[in-house]
């Protein structure tokens, strides 16, 4: 039976932790108290739309857990370290960059940009051979594969929300406990992201072997996921507070930056150990060319960046397509079991490059359009087109655009039931059906000869109204959760 036709069908679901409903003035009672418990820990954003540097709202949450199944779930945990090896070996082979990104740079501009400081630092030789990988592997269980888990990106820059995603499971078990269900805490696995991701900082800032030298956040103009960021650096001033972490935007970072005599990164007076992206991967984030020689700058230095610039690359959705192509794997990992572990998890990806393959993708997109989901080379969410909007969107390109977008198989998740809590929503909040996307972060630390550091580093759960197309918390459309294991 094709997907289309079981496209049609009710998608299975998997049973909520507790009965919904939840009587009336019981959920109004522990709705306010989870909003309350949220933002006096800290699960919380700046408003986009009333915006102040002195205020917060809690950020999206399911007030209790959604369900993923349990063995899908530790088979993701499991992959981890495989997934960032992998994507370490990707990064370090630039013939693969460069063939796979041919056709995008040509008409892709910011990617473009990119590229270019990767070709430049490359040329003049990289000032830092070794690089932080701190990276998110996100999932979604594939009703047609059983809720097999498939994979729908891998992000290598600014992987966000461990911070506040370690503050969901306290919330959510307090709003079980609360409601008189303790005894499911135990299908509540544990998560410890924010120690795992700054632990990665932390351990490239030793390796980097010198006290005085501080970790850069470079962050945006202006910053609404601003919890999630300062828990990073909070933490690391907590439990190690010999560590010194300084905030900067790419245009103060040109404006106070220079390299000193052996290319160490210098801000103002203090040299650099570590840079760890939480922007620079928009375009918006780049005002003029000063960011663009800031970020030249910083790739061009001692300092151990997260990402580097080819593990930046490494993570645009095009590569992604690359290697999800049959026998390319071989290419990067040798254990055969590994690579037959790492081809179940992918998806059905395409490229719509100016040639045959790209040509006959693009005939069946618009044949088909209510199969895939078209993505472009962007992180953050809110940038993919899905089903019937595809085929106005591609016949708008022309044929050497189009290369800069991949298509892939709409994954359909199993749908469960919730009550989303957003700031300014409607109370008691509605009943709405949901779908769950699992992210699992990784570190790594190495160079193009070895790897000293790789271990899976906590989780996230985000979960979006199962109408919705996109799911990023960040844009608005998805709500932070953590999972309740299912068999």
């Amino acid at each position: 039976m094709s997907q289309v036709t079981m496209a049609a069908e009710k998608p299975t679901t998997l049973e909520e932790c507790l009965a919904l409903p939840l009587n009336e003035s019981e959920l109004i009672e522990v709705t306010e108290k989870a909003k309350d418990w949220a933002i006096m820990h800290g699960a919380a954003m700046r408003s986009k739309t009333n915006f102040s540097p002195d205020s917060l709202n809690f950020a999206p949450f399911l007030l209790t857990p959604s369900s993923f199944p349990r063995k899908e779930f530790e088979k993701a945990v499991n992959l981890q370290t495989i997934i960032n090896r992998l994507m370490h070996n990707v990064a370090h082979d630039e013939e693969f960059l460069t063939t796979t990104l041919a056709e995008t740079i040509k008409v892709d501009e910011f990617t473009a940009n990119l590229f270019n400081i990767y070709k430049k630092v490359l040329a003049s030789g990289f000032g830092q051979a070794l690089s932080l990988g701190i990276l998110r592997s996100d999932y979604l269980a594939h009703i047609y594969a059983d809720n097999a888990i498939k994979q729908v990106e891998i992000n290598t820059i600014a992987s966000s929300f461990g911070g506040i995603s370690t503050h969901m499971l306290p919330l959510q078990s307090f709003v079980l406990s609360e409601l008189e269900h303790a005894d499911k805490l135990k299908n509540m696995p544990d998560n410890q992201a924010l120690a795992g991701i700054c632990g990665g900082m932390v351990r490239a800032w030793e390796i980097y072997n010198n006290p005085k030298a501080v970790i850069m956040f470079i962050v945006e103009d202006v910053t609404y996921n601003i919890c999630d960021q300062r828990f990073h650096e909070f933490y690391i001033r907590e439990k190690y507070p010999h560590i010194k972490v300084i905030r900067k935007t790419l245009t103060e970072v040109h404006d106070t930056g220079k390299l000193g005599l052996g290319k160490e990164l210098i801000i103002g007076d203090l040299e650099v150990a570590v840079i760890y992206f939480r922007a620079g991967y928009e375009p918006d984030h780049y005002h003029s060319h000063n960011e663009w020689d800031a970020r030249y700058l910083m790739e061009s230095s001692t300092a151990i960046k997260c990402p580097s610039i080819h593990y930046h690359l490494a993570g645009t959705k095009k590569v992604q397509q690359a290697l999800a192509q049959p026998e390319m794997l071989e290419r990067f990992i040798s254990d055969p079991d590994e690579i037959k572990m790492i081809g179940k998890i992918f998806t059905g990806l395409y490229s719509l490059d100016d040639n045959d393959a790209g040509h006959k993708n693009y005939e069946m997109a618009l044949k088909e359009p209510e199969r895939f989901v078209l993505k472009p080379q962007r992180e953050g969410g809110g940038n993919n087109v899905y089903g019937l909007d595809i085929p106005d969107v591609l016949k708008k390109m022309s044929r050497v655009e189009r290369s800069a977008w991949i298509l892939m198989d709409l994954i359909k998740p199993p749908i469960s039931k919730g009550y989303m809590i957003r700031p300014g929503g409607s109370m008691p909040p509605p009943l709405v059906e949901v779908v769950s996307e699992l992210g699992i972060f990784g570190v790594v630390i190495g160079d193009v000869d070895n790897i000293i550091c790789n271990y899976q580093a906590g989780h996230m759960l985000r979960t979006k109204v199962a109408t919705a197309n996109e799911g990023g918390v960040a844009a608005g459309l998805g709500a932070l959760d953590s999972p309740y294991l299912v068999d």
